[in-house]
């Protein structure tokens, strides 16, 4: 499915045209005709994201889940994202626990 094809079936689940959800975000009512053709800048695709409270990964179809993460979901995959492996070797999850523990520790030390 194609941006335009996403953020027209958001729109119409939410009664709303596509010239109107361009003109309520201060667009030209056939920009999103024209991403048929070009890619969307990047932060125009977040505003349309945000608008459709969606992410940019399900407007451009990097995933099938048009529902946001959650804050603790969110912060548990980054801690798995930074850390990835040591040595080419999977972290065990006893040792990612802790390193999770002092990540959200330097979290709440920086706030």
């Amino acid at each position: 499915m194609s941006v335009f094809e996403r953020i027209k079936k958001l729109a119409d689940k939410k009664g709303k045209s596509m010239q109107a959800v361009a003109e309520e975000n201060g667009f030209s009512s056939n920009l999103f005709y024209r991403w048929k053709k070009t890619d969307p800048k990047g932060k125009d695709l977040a505003q349309i994201a945000d608008y459709f409270n969606t992410t940019t990964d399900y407007l451009l179809g990097r995933t099938d889940n048009s529902s946001l993460p959650d804050a603790k979901e969110k912060t548990n995959d980054l801690a798995d994202d930074v850390l990835f492996t040591y040595q080419g070797k999977k972290i065990p999850e006893s040792d990612m626990k802790y390193i999770r523990d002092l990540l959200k520790r330097f979290d709440e030390h920086n706030e």
